[in-house]
């Protein structure tokens, strides 16, 4: 039976607090992405907004500034660093005033710190625990300094290990460039230990920032399905999914159970547009004027409708409540198409 409703209220309907990811949402490197800004204005006119980023390279403060920049208005309490959550998560294992061995930059050393903790660089200080986070100017030698503390595993009486985050990737104006992740697996490759991970998904930073803000209803706003849709819905609360970051249509279309949006966007200029609800009718999915239906392997497009993002909303639907992995199913490669904006 199809649903009467055409459309549905905005993302932004009876949202208090919007959180936005940064790298990939906001910006790219330095720039800002299309529509970003003028978008998230306009959303502050009527709301709360506050910004959570895994990157730990630069402060609260540096942040807020390069953000104020490009014509955001930020204080540096808006804005929620990786750094911020694992100085919260290491205070119940390794309280102040420990020394930490800091493989990262600016904003992962203010941090520990503020937080009263004694800075090293060296493994040969002994330091209580290591703590790492993205910069670019990590060297081989600062991930070695990291494996030589990490020898002994932790329940042999090794000391912690905390990574801020564990982002493969990072989106910067020139392209995709290699994450935190890739430094944390480094470190593991060569001591054979898991680090214990602050940032997004894990939940600690979300609620960080859901507490700071005093949120009752809060949207998420992300690119990255395996970190901030996932934590999002770990946490419990609606996300949007936007395609100026890394996640592309074909990673939303196999999107696996717990790291599905709320919405799914073209750019943040949708978040101010009704968002068209889902219909279903004859065993089709249909939004906008785009039907896509799942039959046994084969996933059909009835029909395209007038605008792309419609159609990924409906193939995506579709396929998700097929309960069918996307990569068994015989997708046309229309529905692969990426027209949006990439980094």
């Amino acid at each position: 039976m199809a649903l009467f409703s055409k459309v549905r209220p905005t993302p932004l309907d009876g949202v208090d607090v919007v959180l936005a990811d940064l790298d990939g949402v906001v910006y790219a490197g330095p720039g800002p992405l299309p529509h970003a800004v003028e978008s998230l204005n306009r959303v502050s006119e009527s709301r709360r907004v506050g910004y959570i980023t895994n990157n730990a390279s630069r402060t609260d403060a540096s942040v807020a500034e390069h953000l104020t920049a490009l014509g955001l208005s930020v204080a540096a309490d808006e804005v929620v660093t990786s750094p911020q959550a694992a100085m919260r998560l290491l205070a119940s294992i390794v309280p102040a005033p420990a020394t930490l061995l800091i493989v990262g930059g600016e904003g992962l050393v203010v941090e520990a710190e503020k937080a009263g903790y004694r800075v090293t660089r060296s493994a040969e200080d002994s330091p209580d625990a290591v703590v790492q986070g993205f910069s670019p100017d990590v060297a081989w030698t600062d991930l070695a300094e990291a494996a030589f503390a990490l020898q002994l595993p932790e329940d042999e009486g090794g000391i912690p290990w905390i990574a801020t985050n564990t982002d493969w990737t990072i989106p910067r104006e020139r392209g995709v460039a290699p994450g935190n992740g890739t430094l944390v697996s480094a470190v593991h490759t060569a001591v054979g230990r898991l680090a214990t991970v602050a940032g997004k998904p894990e939940v600690p930073i979300f609620e960080e920032a859901i507490a700071r803000f005093g949120a009752t209803r809060t949207l998420f706003i992300g690119d990255r399905l395996d970190t901030d849709i996932l934590g999002a819905a770990r946490v419990g609360i609606d996300s949007a999914l936007v395609f100026t970051g890394i996640d592309r249509p074909k990673h939303v279309l196999a999107a696996p159970e717990g790291s599905r949006p709320t919405f799914i966007l073209s750019d943040l200029r949708e978040l101010h547009e009704p968002y068209p609800a889902t219909q279903r009718k004859d065993g089709a999915v249909i939004v906008n004027g785009a039907s896509v239906r799942v039959v046994g392997g084969d996933v059909e497009i009835l029909h395209a409708g007038a605008r792309h993002i419609d159609l990924v909303r409906a193939g995506a639907t579709a396929i998700w409540e097929s309960g069918t992995p996307v990569f068994v199913l015989n997708v046309p490669e229309q529905l692969f198409e990426d027209p949006f904006h990439r980094p």
